[in-house]
């Protein structure tokens, strides 16, 4: 990856950092943690990766995207309001009455969303449906599933993984958010997940792990991925939740955070403040 262009991602992570805050701030709760983990994954896929037009949503020939884990939709919000899928003014409607961007992703509100998710480990199921459609349609487009750690305790999502191996749908990149934690707790207390990675290589996956905030790795493993024939891929993130901002990474309850107090409305401020410092600088 060219210099230049790790900067642009590097500042698109700053903005929807800023923009993930700022609204749930402004909404008074939401899902922090996993929509944090995900930042530098979303500004790979949006800012390089996807081919996709965000002045025609619906293209036909277009990558698709599919947040099984739709509880992290702010992320995914602020990063299509970033690239210009929408209004930014929008964010300030989160889950609100008559909202475009609802708690979780719903593709008949919002623009650049193709799948409604939120119920999870039914985005796999869907995903593997869109990645069968576009193989039989002869369509060279990737569908780039997203799942949480947390959500493998779903046995459909390992259903839908055998699925996509057995058939080698290579086109269908799973990329899956191991950030040790879910609603109830850490995932190895919860239900021990032991090696991700070893039960998707068991499953007949070409298997990478890369850590979750390093932009050039995550790039490099889709790229990776994309050269792999004749086998399922998936990409595991070593990632952290409520990543990029101590404070939010040590709450024991990250996973939902409720913005009704000073100490943590001030640390969401201070963050923002920080974030908006650092683009003043390198902007």
């Amino acid at each position: 990856m060219e210099q230049t262009q790790l900067k642009e991602l590097q500042i698109l992570c700053a903005k929807v950092r800023i923009d993930i805050f700022e609204m749930l701030v402004h909404c008074g709760q939401g899902h922090l943690g996993g929509a944090m983990s995900l930042v530098e994954t979303m500004a790979v896929l949006y800012g390089k990766q996807l081919h996709v037009d965000p002045q025609d949503p619906h293209m036909e020939d277009r990558d698709k995207v599919v947040l099984s884990k739709g509880h992290a939709g702010p992320v995914w919000y602020a990063t299509l309001a970033e690239k210009g899928f929408f209004p930014k003014d929008w964010l300030f409607t989160l889950n609100q009455g008559g909202t475009n961007l609802p708690s979780h992703p719903d593709r008949l509100k919002t623009p650049g969303v193709d799948m409604t998710t939120g119920s999870l480990g039914q985005g796999t199921s869907s995903a593997a449906g869109i990645a069968t459609g576009q193989k039989l349609k002869g369509s060279n487009r990737y569908t780039y599933l997203i799942v949480g750690d947390g959500e493998l305790n779903e046995g459909q999502c390992w259903e839908a993984f055998q699925y996509l191996a057995n058939n080698k749908l290579n086109h269908c990149i799973v990329i899956i958010d191991d950030n040790k934690r879910q609603l109830d707790g850490y995932t190895k207390d919860v239900m021990n997940p032991f090696s991700i990675s070893d039960k998707m290589k068991a499953f007949g996956f070409h298997t990478q792990v890369v850590k979750g905030d390093d932009l050039e790795a995550i790039d490099d493993a889709i790229e990776t991925a994309k050269q792999v024939q004749n086998q399922a891929v998936c990409i595991v993130l070593d990632s952290t939740k409520g990543r990029s901002v101590k404070y939010f990474e040590d709450m024991k309850a990250n996973h939902s955070v409720k913005f009704n107090n000073d100490e943590v409305i001030q640390e969401a401020k201070k963050a923002i403040a920080g974030y908006k410092a650092w683009l003043k600088e390198e902007q």
